[in-house]
């Protein structure tokens, strides 16, 4: 997930440093590492605090909708006071979090460390996609590319780190998040030493981006809307009550296991992300959407054979699928996105993203405390598939439109 911003005047030479790049790039990763390294642990704090699956589902839509309000003001508040403060109060933000997270003993405790990494993480995505493009402008698509792959990587990174860590040392629910806190005091020295790349501040009050969707590019919006959608409510379900799932269903209770099958993913989507930018937008989000359906389709059986094998493998198709389709999606949209609507329609873009990252996960998480996740997978399962197929059906009608279209005017101009 990424914010679209418009490019900022090109810097003085020699105003930022070489590495400042690359270290931006590393905040993100990492913040979005942060969002996902409570994932294999949520069992643990079940089976503690003897909470239901439905508690869970609640602490993890805290983060997307805390991290949809920071979306929305981040990226102005950032045009008008520079890159660099946003991105040291979003990694103060993240640090307090952690030290929450650390001390936490209660339900009420979780719901305040995940709304401040949801503050904190929303925060750094956009002022750090801002900040990239203020530093390489001419860039934008290799930086959207790597900016894709940093977040699954860094959330594969810190899903796995973490349950390696909570299964083989001490104090599992503490010892995660004093090695995170340690990894962002460093990148944060990183950002205080850092130039401001922002130079041209953008005089203005700070308010609250609205969302719209001009009318010109309505059904392209919708294409690119839904494949998000369907992508970020597998998302939402895969970190927040998958691992538990597989874990139960394999007989495999190695937090390992659990933070693996989401790593593997998040791997996955990050290679795929990074290989396919050959493959036009429109044609790499088709693909993606129909092939999240069909892989989302094959985790039924496979967690029914209980083999840990298929399992893992189920979730590294998915996760294929899950590239191919998001960054697809956010590719096409941002190719035809009006770059004086750019900043509305991205707000609707993340705004329908975060809303099916939450709700769908609270549904699943309800549905789990009455009838088992076991039993209403299934039917999860299937609701999204179809969606993924929706999202496919929309981008190949708009293809053919557009198509029809070129053909007209180039028998127009013959």
């Amino acid at each position: 997930m990424a914010a679209t911003t418009a490019a900022a005047p090109i810097p003085a030479k020699g105003v930022v440093q070489s590495w400042a790049y690359a270290l931006i790039l590393l905040a993100t990763g990492v913040a979005l590492g942060v969002s996902g390294a409570p994932a294999p642990l949520y069992g643990l704090y079940q089976k503690q605090w003897h909470f239901s699956s439905f508690t869970t589902t609640i602490v993890f839509a805290v983060y997307a909708v805390a991290a949809l309000a920071a979306v929305l003001v981040s990226g102005r508040i950032s045009d008008v006071i520079g890159r660099k403060p946003v991105l040291l109060g979003a990694i103060g933000t993240m640090i307090l979090g952690l030290v929450v997270f650390v001390f936490a003993d209660n339900v009420a405790m979780l719901l305040l460390a995940r709304a401040l990494h949801g503050l904190a993480v929303g925060s750094m995505v956009v002022a750090g996609a801002a900040a990239l493009l203020d530093l390489r402008p001419a860039h934008g698509a290799r930086t959207g590319q790597l900016s894709g792959v940093s977040f699954n990587v860094g959330m594969a990174v810190a899903i796995l780190g973490s349950a390696a860590l909570a299964q083989y040392v001490p104090h599992p629910l503490r010892t995660p998040y004093l090695v995170i806190t340690v990894l962002c005091l460093l990148i944060g020295i990183g950002v205080l030493v850092m130039r401001e790349p922002h130079t041209a501040r953008v005089p203005g009050r700070v308010r609250i981006a609205k969302p719209a969707v001009p009318q010109e590019i309505r059904a392209d919006f919708w294409f690119s809307a839904l494949g998000v959608m369907a992508a970020w409510s597998v998302l939402g379900v895969l970190l927040s009550l998958y691992p538990a799932l597989a874990s139960a269903k394999t007989g495999v209770h190695n937090l390992i296991f659990g933070g693996a099958v989401v790593a593997a993913t998040a791997t996955a989507g990050a290679l795929a992300q990074l290989f396919a930018t050959g493959i036009p937008a429109r044609r790499a989000a088709i693909g993606g959407d129909l092939g999240m359906a069909v892989t989302l389709l094959l985790t039924i059986p496979a967690l029914a054979t209980r083999n840990w094998v298929l399992v893992l493998v189920a979730g590294v198709l998915l996760g294929v699928t899950f590239g191919l389709g998001f960054g697809g999606s956010l590719r096409h949209l941002s190719d035809v996105v009006p770059p004086h609507r750019r900043g509305e329609t991205m707000s609707a873009y993340y705004l329908l993203g975060y809303s099916a990252m939450a709700l769908p996960t609270v549904l699943a998480g309800w549905a789990a405390t009455r009838w088992g996740m076991a039993a209403i997978f299934p039917w999860f399962v299937v609701v999204v598939a179809l969606a993924c197929v929706g999202a496919a059906v929309i981008g190949i009608r708009g293809q053919r439109a557009e198509r029809v279209r070129t053909d007209a005017s180039e028998v127009v101009s013959a």
